[in-house]
Order: C-alpha cells, then structure tokens, then sequence
C-alpha cells in the first residue's frame, strides 16, 4: 500500500483503525511495517496500537477529543469534570478528557492529540449516557449531565458534604433532572449520593433565588 491509498480510504476519517485496511488480500505483516514508517515519517499518529490518525495536513477532519476518548479505551464514556465543563455546569475547563470504564483500572492514556484519564466503576454503576452529536459529523459516549455529576461524587472522597459541593461551583442546574438523581442514587443503593443529592436540591434553590 502506497501512502495515497491510504488517504483514498481514510482521508476523510477523523480515526482510523490497523483492522479497517487489512480487509481483502492483504500482507499484514507488510501493512504494519508501513504504518510504522509513516508514523515515524509523521504522516501518522499512532494513538495506540491499532489505532490512528492522520497528520495536518493530510487529515481533513480533526478528531473530537470525546471520540478519541471512547475508541482509546472500549467500553468508556467521558463523564466527570470533562462532561460537567461540555454541558457548562462548572466554570472551568478540563485539561484532561475525563471517562469512565468498566474494563479495566484506572489509568492514564498520553497521546500526541492530548491526555485521557479513565475512572474504573462497578458494572450496575455503568449506566446513564448516551451517543451524542459533539460535532457537525462525530458522535461520542458522554453521561448524561446528572450521571456526571454522580458519578463524580461516587468516585470522590468526602464528596457528599455541602463544603465539598459548594467548591465545585455548580452552575446552570435548572437544567438538571433533579429527581432523576435522586432516583438514581436510590436505586444504586449508596447514601453517600442520596445525601448529596439532598444538597443538590439547595444549591440549584439557592442559585433560582439568586436570579430574581
């Protein structure tokens, strides 16, 4: 395979993966050893193995860092930090895309389009999100906003205290289905989330008073 039948197939990608060009009669062992070359050369970035993308200025499409976030690691979906700053529910921005997964430990994931984290949860805990449009034409896993916001304090220490919650800055919460959390955090069955869920309820009070 020459380096234009590569972006033949791939050139309007945002990612690409190792098994997507082995299909037909092809030398694998031979399409390695090129990909390899041209990730050297710095035609392409290698996001893990198996897993690419195309350099500027060969790569027509930039790929959303939620996208990279979900094919790095499968299954994952970006939660936490990452998900509260996209649905503008905290003030700050998140250097770092912010997922959860079932499969594995937590970890770390440094590429050379940026740095992912993922946040191990129990299985009956994987839940609430969804594919979402994130761009004219890429779609991510992202937790709904309430999940985000559970699935942060779940995973947080001493998260539940009203000291704790008031420092996260909470904005824009009347887009919150407050009783969707509370039912939720009933149903996992964990005080600490129904506890702060209670205080949930006071805080977006508090932010309606502070509006009139």
């Amino acid at each position: 395979m020459e380096f234009h039948d590569l972006l033949f197939q791939v050139g309007d990608l945002p990612i690409f993966s190792s098994a997507l060009l082995q299909a037909g009669d092809v030398d694998r062992a031979n399409l390695q050893k090129q990909l390899s070359r041209w990730t050297a050369a710095g035609k392409i970035h290698q996001l893990r193995r198996g897993l690419y993308t195309l350099a500027e200025p060969y790569r027509q499409k930039d790929p959303h860092p939620f996208l990279i976030a979900n094919r790095l690691i499968a299954p994952s979906y970006v939660s936490l930090q990452s998900a509260l700053a996209y649905y503008d529910l905290i003030p700050e921005s998140v250097p770092q895309v912010l997922s959860i997964t079932s499969k594995l430990r937590s970890k770390v994931i440094e590429t050379s389009l940026g740095s992912f984290r993922y946040h191990n949860i129990q299985s009956p805990l994987f839940s609430g999100f969804s594919l979402v449009q994130v761009s004219i034409d890429q779609s991510a896993y992202l937790a709904r906003p309430e999940k985000a916001l559970l699935d942060l304090i779940y995973l947080t220490k001493q998260s539940h205290t009203p000291e704790y919650l008031d420092s996260l800055r909470l904005q824009n919460l009347d887009q919150l289905d407050m009783d969707w959390m509370k039912k939720t955090a009933r149903e996992f069955g964990l005080k600490k989330l129904v506890r702060a869920v209670d205080h949930l309820f006071i805080i977006r009070d508090r932010e309606k008073l502070s509006l009139l």
